[in-house]
């Protein structure tokens, strides 16, 4: 077995103790702890900070994060003048989590998308921007933040933040369709059903769950396909451009970490303070 599969395997088992694994019929729900918990990410919380600098002022050593936190990197070096990988991406985790088609754009429901550079990073300059940048499409998703709004302003908590992995999870059967989520979260990652999805999908996955009509949905990092100690689909369908790079932020000798320590890379809006898990080298 080699090491990389030993890594998503502990994952995967991490992923089990959070509640999420059920390879015939996917358990999307937590116990009330994980929903109101506050997440160790790989951006600490103010406290944790100065609880640090206290310590390093007095010669202390500061602590590593702690627990896993998983993350993603997208290459769009190798993505583009190749919209077709881009595609295989997307659909991919349509086919895997059952996602609905619409030929009317109002209705698109959208795990991961593609959208030009000035859509997915407004507060990056496209101002005599390369031909590449503006020719280019970029693939998008949930960011699965330290510090999600989505999380803070559901008032059913069916959307909560999985402490054991930082997946910004949901439970479809306790959202109420209040979309407040919708509005709190600042990357336009969830869609509303405002149909019975069910028609309207191509190919049916039956170890996936088909939502309902008057719920949100959106990207859970492939949290069922860790369960099994798989790669999230989009990372899995364009492995041969190694263009998706996904792992635990918080391992200092995780392929993830090699490459953020390697390469410079940018967020969608990080002013924000939200701690995006999503990065980008462009």
């Amino acid at each position: 077995m080699d090491k990389k599969r030993r890594k998503f395997l502990k994952m995967a088992g991490v992923t089990a103790l959070a509640g999420i694994s059920a390879p015939a019929v996917v358990k999307l729900t937590a116990e009330p702890s994980f929903a109101s918990s506050q997440a160790t990410g790989h951006g600490n919380d103010d406290a944790h900070n100065a609880a640090a600098s206290t310590e390093a002022a007095h010669g202390a050593v500061e602590e590593a994060p702690q627990g896993i936190r998983l993350g993603m990197v997208i290459d769009m070096r190798k993505l583009y003048g190749k919209p077709e990988l881009m595609d295989k991406a997307v659909n991919a985790c349509n086919k895997v989590h059952n996602i609905p088609h619409f030929e009317d754009k109002k209705n698109e429901i959208k795990w991961i998308w593609k959208t030009p550079f000035a859509n997915a990073f407004p507060e990056h300059s496209n101002y005599h921007a390369s031909k590449t940048t503006n020719e280019s499409d970029f693939l998008v998703l949930c960011n699965h933040c330290d510090e999600p709004p989505c999380v803070r302003v559901c008032p059913t908590k069916a959307t909560f933040v999985l402490e054991k992995t930082g997946i910004v999870a949901m439970d479809y059967h306790r959202c109420i369709g209040c979309r407040f989520c919708m509005m709190g979260c600042p990357y336009g990652a969830r869609s509303f059903n405002w149909f019975d999805p069910r028609p309207h999908i191509e190919e049916y996955n039956k170890d996936f769950p088909s939502r309902m009509r008057g719920v949100v949905e959106k990207c859970n990092f492939c949290g069922e396909r860790l369960a099994l100690g798989q790669e999230p689909a989009c990372v899995e369908a364009v492995k041969e451009a190694g263009a998706i790079v996904f792992g635990d932020l918080n391992d200092p000798n995780s392929e993830i970490r090699k490459v953020l320590d390697k390469e410079h890379t940018i967020q969608r809006k990080p002013s924000l303070g939200t701690k995006p898990s999503v990065f980008y080298i462009v």
